[in-house]
């Protein structure tokens, strides 16, 4: 059997890899089906989890065996092996090292430090423990104070981590820096300032590289150095691919968010220009696409942390005592007292992280008087809400619970006004994300089918 492209999405447990007909010659690209495998079979190859997916894929397919498939091309999103673990370090928080982390967290990264101003000895030896894939080094406008980037650059070179630097900051700087980095015999990458004037971000560009580094170093981590061997294509971490899955969906349907409930994060994904009323009175600029991830709220990691953050409620929302239905949690719930408790942490998780990723509005008081001022993401013109992930898209609720997101800022937080919620069904956006990468119209296509739209 003949296939156009396999898409595989390799998680830290699981492996999926799903078979995509591009419907060339005017037909509407389909999923013809997917297969699975478990990761954990051999950590120490994903290549065992992609023929073990491969064969499931075949029988449902029809086929006797994998060796019955035939394709091209495969591409893959994976969030194996750490994912894209980032460090963060730039000049003032509130401007260029939130602008780099805007950056690294749109490119799909997990963020594991974060500095702001010049690095000290502390930070040093947290920056050699978190032992980061990719080193992101901001600072200063352009053509500003260059002298915090270039300490913070000789401090990085100093400890001779094997992973590449980033860097997105003063390029009146740049010179030095590389200097820095190529006398040190580190690999370094050099792309436009994240924040090269006062009120103005540009993460594009840091974002794309991200990305790009991740695929090529990311064949040469543990369990995935042989990854080559089968996927030809471009490599992409999944929270990257659904990010990228919403902006292959913005020019078609405006303003919209995306709420990924995962087992060991819950990501709000947005692509917002907002209201022009809200953007007037911004304190700071935000990106057009933003991502915010909760480490904190993931459903099966966190179960035991959600519950406590609702523990004045639990027991009398769910009618029983949730501490024994903890105590044998399974990462796929089974019984109805697990998938109502399940469904219950979801809905508490989703409230907890749409909240900490919208922007507010506030009241201040000066000698002329009151000045209403906003911070964050607007996204009180969002026309979608799209949910994905198994807890949303695999238990009941999913789209009440999103539902009770709209129109609750009251005037204080900056929620969608009014919006239509829509569930991934077939839990592709991930694998959408990674075809954009060659196909986009095809990739929206087929998003749109799962979201049960038709424009």
């Amino acid at each position: 059997m003949k296939i156009d492209v396999l898409v595989a999405e390799i998680g830290s447990t699981t492996t999926v890899v799903n078979a995509v007909d591009l419907g060339d010659g005017g037909d509407t690209p389909r999923l013809l089906g997917q297969g699975m495998g478990a990761t954990l079979e051999d950590p120490g190859d994903v290549t065992v989890a992609l023929r073990s997916a491969l064969r499931d894929l075949a029988l449902n397919l029809g086929q006797k065996g994998s060796d019955d498939l035939e394709w091209d091309l495969m591409m893959a999103a994976s969030s194996a092996a750490g994912g894209l673990s980032m460090s963060v370090h730039g000049l003032v928080y509130d401007m260029t090292v939130r602008a780099a982390r805007e950056a690294a967290l749109g490119a799909g990264a997990v963020i594991k430090m974060i500095t702001a101003g010049e690095m000290t000895q502390a930070d040093v030896e947290e920056l050699r423990r978190v032992n980061p894939k990719i080193i992101l080094l901001a600072g200063g406008v352009d053509y500003g104070e260059k002298h915090t980037a270039i300490h913070n650059a000789k401090l990085i070179a100093g400890l001779k981590l094997d992973c590449p630097v980033i860097y997105a900051g003063n390029i009146a700087a740049r010179g030095e820096i590389k200097q820095i980095f190529d006398e040190a015999g580190i690999k370094a990458y050099f792309v436009d300032n994240v924040y090269p004037r006062v009120d103005e971000l540009i993460i594009e560009p840091a974002r794309r590289v991200i990305q790009e580094v991740f695929e090529e170093h990311i064949v040469t981590a543990p369990g995935m150095d042989k990854i080559r061997t089968m996927v030809n294509g471009p490599i992409m971490p999944t929270p990257g691919a659904v990010m990228e899955a919403c902006k292959v969906l913005w020019p078609v349907l405006g303003d919209l968010c995306a709420v990924d409930v995962g087992g060991a994060t819950v990501d709000v994904h947005s692509v917002a220009k907002g209201s022009p009323e809200i953007q007037a009175i911004l304190e700071a600029p935000e990106p057009l696409a933003k991502r915010t991830v909760e480490g904190d709220l993931g459903i099966h990691v966190n179960a035991r942390n959600i519950a406590e953050l609702a523990k004045d409620r639990i027991g009398l929302d769910l009618g029983f005592d949730p501490e024994p239905v903890l105590a044998n949690l399974e990462v796929i719930p089974k019984t109805d007292k697990q998938i109502k408790l399940v469904s219950y942490l979801r809905d508490v998780a989703i409230s907890i992280a749409f909240k900490r990723h919208v922007g507010t509005i506030k009241h201040l008081y000066g000698p002329q008087g009151r000045m209403t001022v906003a911070s964050g993401k607007d996204l009180s013109s969002v026309k979608f809400i799209i949910g994905t992930g198994g807890p949303l898209t695999r238990l009941p609720g999913g789209e009440q619970v999103l539902s009770k997101l709209i129109g609750k800022g009251y005037g204080r937080e900056l929620y969608p006004a009014a919006a239509q919620v829509v569930l991934d069904r077939e839990y592709i956006m991930a694998m959408c994300g990674v075809l954009s990468r060659r196909f986009p119209e095809q990739a929206r296509s087929l998003l749109l089918g799962s979201l049960g739209l038709e424009l």
